[in-house]
């Protein structure tokens, strides 16, 4: 009896199985391949996904019409695939039998989540149930004596060319999307839920969404930029006062110097500080950009290589040009405009000494055009661990340097071919004056040590270029002593103008 039933599983065998697949073509276009596993079938191409879905349903579809019903006295296809029911025991807590099939064998129909492939099985019933979204679509008939399967039952699927259609085809599955209202926001911070009192809760979140409605604004407006700034000021005082967070309080601070500098910049654009006289539409339009440029200004002024007037204006020039990563582009005409004596022999003088470098000759650099620009390095400027001499970002360093270079060459002093220590002092009287164009802060000049350092000639020289500025109509009511340098900037250079703030120097 045992060797009987031995021998009649030994007899068995595999179920059937087959797959139908949609894949790309390739990367560049849409079009998409459909394919089946079954040797007899062709290889499809559709021009899109959607296409080459329906028509990988449909050819799934033909085969389940067109094969016969499932065998009775086969193993479970399933087995290959790591059938929840046949995975070993080890791998299923809680389960301390082997599995056993068990039931009718069926066809079941299976779909990849993503519509990328659909299987059919034949397997039992009981590995069916265990297949998570597996669909039957067919069952076998029950074996009658004599070893013939019984007729199917009345409404029961067929499966050949002349029966009815099988079941439908499992559409695929899609994960759930859960979609979470927003967390209120205020300065990337979140707004908690639960703080207190409700007054302040309500007024970041009203910040919140007027700052984000501002950023989308097609025009600026730097008045209401400063109202919005103050508010948040005083909103984080209390919140910081509510929680005991200390950077609640730092962030208050940076709002409230944020106000300040949008207010000055609001004056200055509409009229300067005391809110009379003409607006200004300035090259350099906010208070952080004129430190900046002081700041260049300076370092140039304390670790220039060279001594004279001329290697200070080029060396200004070529730290504009690199001031972020220490390397930049340079053309020649860009020496061309700075008016210098032998520009050949200065960038030779950098280079022999060390503070610059050429990706070629010096005469490859004085015939360069912007299509073909020599690259250059200041090993000074480039940054180490993390340092760099100035503070300012990538998109602050051209606007810098933009401005430098309007101002050398202005058209009067380009066409009155003036030195370099009269664009040097343009500069330095440029970048130091108040709202309205005088002199030094709140107009009470610059002093000489400031001029020297800045301008590097002597009393003579300085006291020329001074009237070489007042010459072409950069400068009005110059008074030069022994300590100071008083006067007026011309009315059509204003807007090349770095103001001081209020009560700086």
């Amino acid at each position: 009896m045992t060797q009987a039933v031995v021998s009649e599983l030994d007899e068995r065998v595999p179920g059937r199985r087959w797959t139908v697949r949609l894949d790309a073509v390739d990367r560049s276009s849409t079009t998409v391949r459909v394919s089946c596993s079954r040797p007899a079938c062709a290889e499809q191409r559709l021009p899109t996904a959607a296409a080459g879905r329906a028509a990988a349903v449909a050819h799934l579809k033909a085969h389940l019409s067109a094969a016969p019903e499932p065998r009775p006295g086969v193993y479970c296809a399933c087995r290959a695939d790591g059938c929840q029911g046949h995975l070993p025991a080890t791998d299923r807590p809680g389960r301390t039998e082997p599995w056993r099939c068990g039931g009718p064998i069926v066809l079941a129909v299976l779909a990849d989540r993503e519509g990328r492939w659909w299987r059919v099985l034949e397997c039992c019933a009981r590995c069916a149930a265990a297949t998570p979204g597996a669909r039957t679509a067919g069952r076998a008939s029950a074996p009658r004596p004599g070893g013939r399967p019984a007729p199917a039952a009345a409404g029961a699927p067929r499966f050949s060319d002349h029966q009815a259609a099988p079941g439908p085809v499992p559409a695929p599955r899609t994960a759930r999307v859960r979609r979470r209202k927003p967390l209120p926001k205020i300065a990337q911070r979140i707004i908690p839920y639960d703080l207190r009192p409700l007054t302040l809760r309500d007024e970041l979140v009203e910040l919140g969404n007027l700052f984000r409605s501002y950023q989308e604004r097609e025009e600026p407006d730097l008045e209401l930029l400063a109202d919005l700034h103050s508010r948040k000021a005083s909103a984080f005082v209390a919140w910081a006062d509510a929680t005991g967070d200390i950077r609640l309080r730092l962030e208050a601070q940076r709002a409230e110097q944020a106000a300040e500098a949008a207010r000055l910049q609001h004056q200055h654009r509409t009229g300067g500080i005391a809110g009379d006289g003409p607006a200004v539409d300035r090259l350099l339009s906010a208070p952080a950009q004129w430190e900046h440029a002081r700041a260049v200004l300076a370092h140039v002024a304390d670790n220039a290589p060279l001594p004279g007037p001329e290697a200070r204006l080029l060396v200004l020039m070529l730290t504009l040009r690199t001031a972020h990563t220490g390397t930049g582009n340079l053309v020649g005409q860009d020496l061309v405009m700075l008016g210098l004596t032998d520009p050949g022999e200065l960038v030779e003088r950098l280079t022999d000494c060390g503070w610059l470098g050429l990706s070629g000759t010096v005469a490859d650099l004085l015939v360069s055009r912007p299509e073909n620009a020599t690259p250059i390095t200041v090993p000074s400027l480039v940054p180490r661990d993390g340092e760099r001499p100035f503070t300012f970002g990538r998109k602050m360093r051209p606007k810098l340097s933009g401005w430098a270079q309007r101002v050398v060459s202005e058209k009067k002093l380009r066409k009155s071919k003036a030195p370099a220590g009269t664009r040097l002092l343009a500069l330095t009287l440029a970048s130091r004056t108040d709202a309205a164009g005088r002199l030094g802060p709140e107009g009470r000049g610059i002093t000489l040590d400031t001029l020297t350092a800045h301008v590097p000639v002597g009393p003579e020289e300085l006291e020329q270029a001074a009237d070489r500025l007042t010459a072409t109509g950069w400068l009005t009511d110059a008074v030069l002593t022994d300590t100071h340098l008083t006067g007026q900037l011309a009315e059509r250079v204003l807007p090349l103008t770095c103001p001081f703030a209020p009560g700086r120097s």
